[in-house]
C-alpha cells in the first residue's frame, strides 16, 4: 500500500472508529440540559425538585443551586462565567474592554440572550432518565423584546445587558476614501447583502466526557484544540493544568464548530469533580441546531468605483456582524472581513470597518472560511456589478485588475502581505474547464428565444488567509524512535477528519526515507505532548507539516551526531540514508542506534508564516422564473494551496467545501420568528443541507504557486470552496435573471427569493 493511501479508511468505514459517545465507562451519568424557549426574557424562577424525585436521577441543578456544592473555584457559587477566550485572531483586540460586563454564564442567572440557553442541568443513570428528569424541571422566563440581525440591534433600542451597548467591537483597516476619487470616478457601484447565519453541521455534535482518576480528571471530547481546551477548563475549574488531561478520540468533523470551551463542557467537568463520578453530554442534533455556533452574519455595506476602462479605483466594506449574545470567540472575527477585503484586486484606496453587535442568537464562531468567504462575496458581487454598468465582460474586468505575479510579496491597503499568487492563471484554468465561449454563446441563443429558461455564468476569484495570524503561526512537536524500529510522532494538533492520520506519518517518513509503516502519528492527547495549538485555520500541512518536517531533520542530525561519537568520527563523514547512518561500509538502523545509545526523541516548536491560497470558481445556473427554482448545470473550482502533499485528500477537501459553499448559496439558513427563537423545529428537514440529489456536476483543479513562508510551500486547502463557490453561484442567478437591484437576491437564494427577483425590473429596462 502506497504510504500516502488514507490510513483511517478502513478503520472509519467498517464501524471500527472510536467516538466519545462509543467510550464505555463504569457508573458514567448522563447530562442533560433544559433550555429557554425564547430568545430574549427575564428568568424568573427554576424548579427542580420534582425533576430529582424521578427514578433514576442522581441530581438537577439551576444556577442557584450550585451554591450548595463546595466551590470548585474562585466564585460564589462554585461555577464560573466563561471570561473572554484568547485567539490568535483577536491579539490586536481590545477584548477585555468587549467582554467586561458581558460574561457568559454556564447557566442562566438571572437573564436569558438566547434561545436554547442553559438554565438547568439534569444528571440520569442514563440518558433516557436524565430526559425524563429534565422534562419535570420547572421554570418560568418573562419575554423581553428581541433582536436577531445586526442591523436591528445595533440601534441599542433592545439591550441585551443593561447599561451596555449592543455594539461590543468597532474596528477598521485602510484608510478612509477621500470624497474626491468617489465624484471623480467614471463608475461607482454600491450594494446592500446579508450574509446569512448557517450552522457548521458535523456529522457529529460537540460531545464531553469527564472522568475522575484520583486527583486528575480527563476530559475526552472532540475537539480541534485539545491543549487550548486543558487550559481553560483548568482555568474556569481552579485546577493546576498537570490535573487535567484532555483526548481527543475519532472526531466526525468540526468545521470551526468544535475549537472552544463552551458552558456545558465547564458545567459537566465541574459535576464530574463534585461528585466524582464521570459525567458525559452528547450533543443530539435537534439540540445542536437550536444551540451550536454559528457562522456568517453580517450585514454589508459596499462602494466600488472604477475609471472609463474598468481599472478599479477604490473599494469601501462596510460590515455590521452578528456575534451572537455574548461577545466570546467571536467578537473580532468580522476583523478578518476587513483584512481581506481587497481580495486579488490592485485596488489603490481600500477602507473597511466593522461593528460586531450582539443579537439574541447563538455564538457566531469560525466557520469554514472564517470571515474570508463574507470578504469574497461582498466584493465579487460588486465586481459582477461593476462589469454590467461597463458592459464588459466579468472575466476581462477580473484580469485586468490582478495583482500581477511579479508585484509578489504584495502589500494590501489593509496591511495584508499576500506571499505569492498567478490569479489569471487560475481564472484561466476555470474559463477553459467549464468551456466559458460555449456556455457564453449558449446564453446568447436563450436570450434570443423567449421560450427558452434563463441560463446564467457567474464567477468568483478569491484570496485567503490560511495558518493563523500573528502569534498562532507554530505548532510543536516531537519524534521518537522505539527499539523496535517503529518511529513514533507527536505532534500539537488534533484531526477532526483531515487525514493527519494518513499524511503526517507519510511526510515524516519521506523526509527520513523509510517505509511509512513504521512511523505512526500520537496526537490529541495533552499527556503525550506538554503544548500543541491545534487545527484551525488551514494550517495543518502548512504549519504542523512544516513542524514534523523540521522534526524529522532534527531527529537526522541528532542521529548522525551520536553515530559520530560512537564511531569516533567527525560528524561530517557520517551520512543518513534510508533510516539508517553511514560511515564507509559501515551501517547501523536507527533502532540499532536507539539500542546502542538511548532513547531518541527530539522535540521542538517551529513557526511558519502566514500564507494566501486563491483561487477562481466557475458557476453556470439554470432558473425557472415561474417556479424560482435554480438549476446549477456546472460548476468549477480551481483552487492554488502551494504544494499539495496528497493531493488526493485536497481534492477531497476542496470538493465537499465547494458543496457547502453551494450549500450558503442556494438552501442554508437559519430563520427566526419574533420571540428569537430559530424555526428549525424539524431539524434538517427545515435547515437543508445539500444531498446527493443537489451536488451539480463540479470538477475541481488546482495549480501550483509555492508559498516563499514555509519550507513546504504549502498553503491551506480546506477552506477555499465555501469562500469561492457561493460568490460564483449567486453571480450566475443575478446573470441569468438581469436584474437592475442585485439586492434582491439575497442569499440563501430559495424559490420564493428568486420567483420575486424575477418579477422585478431588469437591468436593460433599468439603464
Amino acid at each position: 500500500m502506497d504510504q500516502w493511501t488514507r490510513r483511517e479508511d478502513k478503520r472509519l468505514l467498517t464501524g471500527s472508529g472510536r467516538y466519545v459517545a462509543d467510550i464505555d465507562v463504569p457508573g458514567c451519568l448522563d447530562a442533560v440540559f433544559v433550555r429557554s424557549p425564547v430568545g430574549h426574557g427575564t428568568l424568573r424562577e427554576v424548579d427542580c425538585a420534582a425533576a430529582r424525585a424521578v427514578p433514576g436521577v442522581v441530581g438537577a441543578w439551576s444556577a442557584a443551586d450550585f451554591t450548595d456544592l463546595p466551590a470548585c473555584a474562585q466564585s460564589a457559587a462554585g461555577l464560573q462565567d466563561l471570561p473572554p477566550v484568547p485567539y490568535t485572531l483577536l491579539a490586536k483586540l481590545s477584548t477585555e474592554e468587549s467582554v467586561a460586563g458581558r460574561e457568559w454564564p454556564a447557566l442562566v442567572k438571572d437573564r436569558v440572550r438566547f434561545a436554547g440557553e442553559a438554565v438547568a442541568v439534569v444528571l440520569g443513570e442514563d440518558r433516557y432518565r436524565a430526559e425524563d428528569g429534565a422534562a419535570e424541571i420547572d421554570f418560568r422566563i418573562d419575554p423581553l423584546p428581541a433582536v436577531v440581525t445586526p442591523s436591528a440591534a445595533a440601534d441599542d433600542r433592545v439591550r441585551l445587558f443593561d447599561g451596555l451597548s449592543n455594539v461590543a467591537f468597532e474596528g477598521d483597516t485602510g484608510r478612509p476614501v477621500e470624497e474626491s476619487t468617489w465624484r471623480e470616478a467614471a463608475v461607482v457601484v454600491e450594494g446592500r447583502y446579508r450574509q446569512q447565519l448557517l450552522m457548521p453541521t458535523p456529522m457529529e455534535c460537540r460531545t464531553i466526557l469527564a472522568v475522575p482518576e484520583g486527583d486528575r480528571l480527563t476530559v475526552w471530547s472532540g475537539h480541534q484544540m485539545p491543549h487550548r481546551l486543558r487550559r481553560e477548563l483548568a482555568a474556569l475549574l481552579g485546577l493546576p493544568t498537570d490535573r487535567l488531561r484532555v483526548v481527543v478520540p475519532d472526531t466526525g468533523g468540526a468545521f470551526g464548530s468544535k475549537s472552544a470551551s463552551f458552558p456545558e463542557f465547564v458545567v459537566v467537568a465541574f459535576l464530574a469533580m463534585r461528585l466524582k463520578r464521570p459525567v458525559r453530554w452528547i450533543e443530539d442534533r435537534l439540540e445542536s441546531m437550536a444551540v451550536a455556533t454559528r457562522g456568517r452574519g453580517q450585514d454589508q455595506r459596499v462602494r466600488l468605483a472604477a475609471d472609463g476602462e474598468g481599472r478599479l479605483l477604490a473599494y469601501e466594506l462596510t460590515v455590521d456582524a452578528d456575534v451572537g449574545a455574548y461577545p466570546h470567540l467571536g467578537v473580532g472575527l468580522p476583523m478578518q472581513t476587513a483584512w481581506m477585503a481587497p481580495g486579488p484586486y490592485a485596488t489603490p484606496e481600500v477602507h473597511a470597518t466593522v461593528r460586531s453587535v450582539l443579537t439574541n442568537t447563538m455564538l457566531t464562531y469560525p466557520y469554514r472560511g472564517a470571515g474570508r468567504p463574507e470578504a469574497a462575496i461582498a466584493l465579487e458581487r460588486a465586481m459582477d456589478d461593476l462589469a454590467r454598468r461597463l458592459n464588459t465582460d466579468p472575466a476581462e474586468l477580473r484580469r485586468r485588475n490582478f495583482i500581477p505575479p511579479e508585484d509578489f510579496p504584495y502589500e494590501t491597503p489593509t496591511g495584508r502581505r499576500y506571499d505569492s499568487g498567478n490569479y489569471a492563471a487560475a481564472l484561466d484554468l476555470a474559463l477553459e474547464t467549464v468551456g466559458y465561449d460555449e456556455w457564453r454563446a449558449e446564453q446568447a441563443r436563450r436570450r434570443a428565444d423567449p421560450d427558452a429558461l434563463p441560463l446564467g455564468i457567474g464567477l468568483s476569484c478569491y484570496v485567503e488567509r490560511s495558518g493563523g495570524e500573528p502569534g498562532g503561526l507554530h505548532e510543536f512537536g516531537s519524534i521518537e524512535v522505539d527499539e523496535d524500529g517503529t518511529i513514533i510522532v507527536r505532534c500539537g494538533a488534533a484531526s477532526s477528519g483531515q487525514g493527519h492520520e494518513t499524511v503526517f506519518p507519510a511526510l515524516v517518513a519521506e523526509t527520513l526515507g523509510v517505509e511509512g509503516r513504521r512511523v505512526r502519528l500520537v496526537e490529541g492527547d495533552t499527556d503525550e505532548l506538554a503544548e500543541g495549538l491545534g487545527s484551525f485555520a488551514s494550517r495543518s500541512a502548512q504549519v504542523a507539516g512544516a513542524m514534523l518536517q523540521h522534526a524529522s531533520q532534527l531527529l537526522i542530525d541528532e542521529a548522525r551526531d551520536r553515530a559520530a561519537r560512537l564511531w569516533q568520527v567527525p560528524v561530517e563523514e557520517v551520512e543518513w540514508s534510508h533510516g539508517a547512518v553511514h560511515h564507509g561500509p559501515a551501517a547501523t538502523d536507527v533502532a540499532e542506534l536507539a539500542k546502542a545509545t538511548g532513547t531518541l526523541r527530539v522535540e521542538d516548536r517551529f513557526e511558519s508564516g502566514m500564507a494566501f491560497p486563491f483561487g477562481a470558481h466557475v458557476a453556470v445556473a439554470e432558473v425557472d422564473p415561474e417556479l424560482g427554482t435554480v438549476r446549477l448545470l456546472r460548476v468549477v473550482a480551481v483552487d492554488d494551496c502551494g504544494v499539495a502533499l496528497n493531493p488526493t485528500l485536497v481534492h477531497g477537501q476542496a470538493f465537499g467545501s465547494a458543496v457547502q459553499g453551494i450549500g450558503q448559496a442556494l438552501y442554508e439558513g437559519i430563520p427566526y420568528d419574533d420571540a428569537g427563537t430559530p424555526m428549525l423545529a424539524n431539524g434538517l428537514l427545515d435547515y437543508l443541507v445539500p444531498t446527493f440529489t443537489e451536488i451539480p456536476p463540479l470538477e475541481v483543479k488546482d495549480t501550483c504557486t509555492p508559498s516563499p513562508s514555509t519550507p513546504l510551500g504549502a498553503k491551506g486547502a480546506g477552506e477555499s470552496g465555501c469562500i469561492g463557490t457561493p460568490g460564483a453561484v449567486v453571480n450566475a442567478v443575478v446573470d441569468a435573471l438581469q436584474v437592475a437591484d442585485p439586492a434582491l437576491l439575497q442569499m440563501p437564494l430559495t424559490p420564493d427569493v428568486v420567483w420575486r427577483a424575477a418579477r422585478a425590473p431588469k437591468f436593460e429596462e433599468a439603464r
